[in-house]
Order: C-alpha cells, then structure tokens, then sequence
C-alpha cells in the first residue's frame, strides 16, 4: 500500500483535475516569463548597449517591465487556482474520512486512540493538501522549466548545456537515497504526533481526575516524555532534509563555476559572445530555484505519502455493523426480543463475554438483567441496537434477526440511555434531539418531565443553552437525567437502559422511577439493574452469572430460589447505603 497510497486519493482529485492543470499551465507561465528575461538581457548587450542605442535599450527594458508583469499576474492566479483545488480535496477527503468513522462499528473505536483518528483527519488531511496545492504542481513546472532552459541552453552553447544535463544525474541518485530513508522517519513523526494528540486530548478531557488525584506531575511527565520523542524524530527529519538540501545546493554552484570556466573559454575562442555568456549564466540561476526546491517537494510527497497511508489505513477497514444488501425496513415494531442460543467475543483472540443465551422479552414486558461487575450485562443489552453483533446465535426483533433490518429504521424503534452520558459540546435542545430531529415542543416537554429534567428551564438561555464539552457544566444528575430524556424522546418500541438511575439521588430516584413506569407501559425494556430499588420498574427479572443467563423469573422468586442473586443484590444494597450515608455527611 506504500507505494500505491498517494496514488489512491486520485478520486478526490479527479473533479479538480482541469483546475491543477490551470494553476501548473500559470506557474509555467510565470517562469516562462522569467526564462525570457536573460535572452532579453542578452539582445541589450550584444545590441542596442554595444551601439549605444538609447532607444532600443528603452524599449528592451519595458519588454522586462511587461514580462515582469505577467508574471506576477500568473503567480497571482496561481495561487488562487491552486488554493481551491487544495482546499477542496482536503475537505471532501476529511468529510468522508468523518463520515467512514461514523459508520465503523463501536469496537473499532474501542481499539483506536482518539488521538491517532484526530491526527488523521487534522494533520494528515493537512499534510496531502500541500502536496497537491504546492508539491505536485511545481514537480511538474520545474521539469518542464529545466527541460525548456536546457533547450534555450542548447540553442546559446551545446557544449555548456551538455555540462548542465550531466549535473542532473547525482541529483536522480541523491533523490532516490532520501526519499527511502525519509519515509520512514515521516512515519514515524506522524505516528508519533497521534500519540501525543492522545495524551492532550486525555488531559484535557480528564482534568477533574488528574486534579483530584494530584497527578498533575506525572501526567506532565508522560507529556513531555512523548513531546520528546516526537522532537527527536522531527530533528531526524530536519536534519535528512537539511543534509540532503546541502548536497543538492552544491550541484548548481559546481556547475556555475564549470560554465563560468568553460564560458570564458568559449568566448576567448570567439564561439560564444559576452551577452550569450551572461544569458546562459542567467538561465543557469534560473535553474537554481528547482534544483533546490526539489529537496521541498520530495520531503511534501513523502510526508503526503505516509498521511495518505495512514488515512487508508482507516478508509480499507470495512465496517462490520453495516446494511446488508438486502437489509429491510421495520415500519411497525411490537416490541418482541429474543435472543437465541446468542454468544459473544469481542475479538477472536478475546474470552467469550456471553455463552448460549437463550431470553425472550415480551411486547411491553420490562426485564431487569442482574449480575456482578463484568457479567456481561452492559455487553448484552448492546446487542439490541447493534452496537455489537453476536459472535453466535441471533437477537430477534419481532420475528426478525436484528442483522437483517436496516440500521435507521432498527434503532428508530430502539432507544438506549447508557450509563456513562454523553453530551456533546451544543446546546440542551440539540442533544435532545440528537436521534430525532423532527421531535416537537410537546414531544420534548414530555421527555424532559418524565426524566425529571425540567431543571434545564432555569439554565441562562433554557433549552438554548450550551451544556460545554461532554456536558461537564452540569452535574452528573443532570448529565444522566438529559440523556434519559434523549433515550426516550422519540418514543421508541423498545428500551434498553443501562443503570440510567445510578447518578440520581434517592428523592430524583422516586420521581424518575414513577415517571418511567408510565412511560414504560406498553414498552419492550431491558434495564441493567444495580440498584435494588429499581427493580420495582422490572415485570421479570434475568439473572447473569459469568455470561451465562442461570435464572429467570420475579424478583420474590429469584430471592428463594437462588441464593447468588440474594448476594448480589445485598452487596448492592450495602454500597447503596455506604453512599447514601456518605452523602448525608457531605451535606
């Protein structure tokens, strides 16, 4: 993929292609220009300056004025020209990139680091646009720029011209070496720089717990430790860039001084006039500008190579969690869950999470599933919307395999609050209306009552109000109330709660669970239970034991018959208290 991976962003330059050959037919145009300048500087000596021709050197001096001109005017448009066909391709290449991780299953993002992908879509988005608005462009004027003032060299003095092409051949030998070696500390600086965009986006993002545990020190530590690598392997760059662009900027001036020796020669001998000297010298100089600049744009192309890379490495995962070709719509949903002889892994080389889960969930029915830490609760109730799909077996909704349904419509008829909130850096009103945007005025006045989060009402700007990165400007109440209300907004069939009270103090507790159990007649839900009081929401109860489903029934039943669930819910009982007790003395 190395070798190929520049090559495959081809598609997003393809609508630019007419504009890239504009902007590289203008920098032509600039330098041809400039290319002129030296032969018109050539006819000044050799005529009107040699006769002392006040008029004609005027009229050869405006011809320099006027080439000065266009080129200016067509460095101008190149730019321009240029800026648009990088901007686009590096916009249209980052909205894919987003969109192609928005449809990459959760697992995916549960192995990357939220560092690398930023990196990726920032950074490396960044780097293949200065190669194709800069890089690529003047690779392709320069070799047309030395191949047209080899020519006009040609035409002044064979002999000096062929003196020049021969310089070309340590340039081709000196490229080569660097470009290998370069690559791979470009790699490596990238790698290293998605790394150290990991550890900021960490500190900041977990601020409160750095500061409450006081590790500020080492934090920073870990900080200054990548931040030295990463130096190091920039310096490693600069210092192949620097020594490479040494060894290139030593061919032109052997050359100057070869032409300098042989030219003078040449015009002892008579077969090459002052003028022609000059010019050829001129042209020569003009020739300087691409020799050094070629260490510029190999260094571009090979950083735009490994970004390239590293983009596809994201773009040639296919997403696991997708439509099936032949995916149908679910318009109407009863709200019937089964899962069937269901097992789960998150990775093949990963312990199996659920072993042979047989459960089914009546139309309106409300099932609690218990179970100790790492049971696999959490991992059960995601099997619903698909944010996992099961390794083996089959979740039935309403007769059909959840793989079969198109996702929109199958989470359209799910709603899910997790534990954990999420709230996104925009308003109340927004993260309400994250998955239902066609919500009413009245739909989300019923949420934000049911949840128990009219409190939004008293924020400065009410609904309109931001809620701050990951919602952190509010309590963790409020956090879990709003994203309770945002679950149950659309009025979905089905619900899937996971510990959505856990946050809540006990008098919240009581009115939330009373406004649930309205909303939850005649609504399919699964609700992961740890505290005892909630399960008076749950119709049955599912008790989990080491990803096994080992009982079934009401909670009366379950406490004389199974004396494991009995321990699990009087351990929760005792941690429920502790906290209860502990808040009492912080207020």
């Amino acid at each position: 993929m190395r070798d190929h991976a520049l090559w495959r962003v081809r598609p997003y330059l393809k609508p630019y292609l007419g504009q890239l050959v504009a902007a590289t037919l203008l920098a032509s145009a600039g330098l041809g220009a400039a290319t002129l300048v030296p032969l018109v500087v050539k006819a000044v000596i050799d005529g009107p300056l040699a006769r002392g021709d006040r008029r004609g050197i005027f009229w050869l001096a405006l011809c320099v004025l006027v080439l000065g001109l266009l080129e200016s005017l067509s460095a101008f448009s190149r730019r321009l020209t240029a800026g648009k066909v990088a901007l686009g391709l590096e916009t249209e290449l980052r909205n894919d990139l987003y969109a192609h991780l928005q449809r990459l299953q959760v697992s995916f993002h549960d192995d990357w680091q939220s560092g690398q992908l930023l990196s990726r879509a920032m950074t490396d988005c960044r780097v293949i646009r200065r190669f194709f608005g800069f890089g690529i462009v003047f690779f392709g004027v320069n070799i047309i720029t030395f191949l047209a003032v080899l020519a006009m060299m040609f035409r002044l003095n064979p002999m000096l011209a062929g003196v020049t092409a021969l310089s070309a051949i340590p340039l081709v030998v000196m490229s080569l070496r660097f470009e290998r070696q370069y690559l791979i500390v470009s790699r490596r600086v990238q790698d290293q720089d998605g790394d150290l965009t990991t550890l900021i986006e960490e500190g900041a993002t977990g601020i409160r717990v750095i500061k409450a545990f006081g590790r500020r020190r080492l934090v920073r530590q870990q900080f200054l430790a990548g931040a030295q690598q990463l130096y190091d392997s920039s310096m490693e760059q600069v210092k192949l860039r620097a020594r490479f662009w040494a060894l290139i900027d030593m061919v032109p001036n052997l050359t100057l001084a070869a032409i300098l020796f042989g030219g003078a020669l040449a015009v002892g001998r008579g077969s090459l006039t002052i003028g022609g000297l000059v010019a050829f010298v001129s042209l020569l100089v003009l020739l300087v500008w691409p020799i050094e600049s070629l260490g510029e744009i190999l260094a571009m192309a090979e950083e735009a190579t490994s970004a390239a890379e590293r983009i596809y490495e994201v773009f040639d995962t296919v997403p696991a969690i997708a439509d099936r070709e032949d995916a149908v719509d679910l318009e109407e949903c009863e709200g019937r869950v089964r899962f069937t002889d269901v097992s789960f892994r998150y990775s093949p080389s990963s312990d199996t999470i659920l072993r042979t889960i047989d459960l089914e969930v009546a139309p309106g029915e409300t099932l609690a599933i218990v179970g100790i830490t790492g049971s696999g609760k959490t991992t059960l109730t995601s099997l619903v919307p698909r944010l996992y799909d099961v390794t083996v077996g089959a979740v039935m909704l309403d007769g059909h395999d959840v793989r079969e349904l198109t996702l929109r419509s199958l989470r359209r008829h799910v709603g899910v609050a997790f534990e954990e909130p999420t709230l996104f850096s925009a308003s109340v009103r927004e993260n309400l209306l994250l998955g239902h945007a066609d919500a009413t005025d009245e739909d989300i006045a019923v949420a934000l009552r049911t949840a128990q989060a009219e409190f939004v009402h008293e924020l400065p700007w009410g609904l309109d109000t931001r809620v701050g990165e990951q919602g952190l400007s509010l309590s963790g109440g409020q956090r879990q109330r709003l994203a309770l209300a945002r679950a149950i907004i659309g009025r979905p069939q089905v619900l899937v709660l996971d510990d959505p009270l856990n946050a809540l103090d006990v008098h919240t507790e009581s009115l939330v669970e009373e406004a649930l159990r309205r909303v939850l007649k005649g609504v399919t839900a699964l609700l992961v239970v740890h505290r005892p009081s909630t399960l008076a929401l749950a119709d049955r109860v599912a008790f989990l034991h080491d990803g096994t489903i080992v009982a079934v029934g009401t909670h009366s039943e379950l406490m004389e018959r199974v004396p494991a669930y009995a321990d699990v819910l009087s351990q929760s009982a005792e941690d429920l208290s502790e906290t209860a007790e502990l808040q009492e003395e912080a207020s």
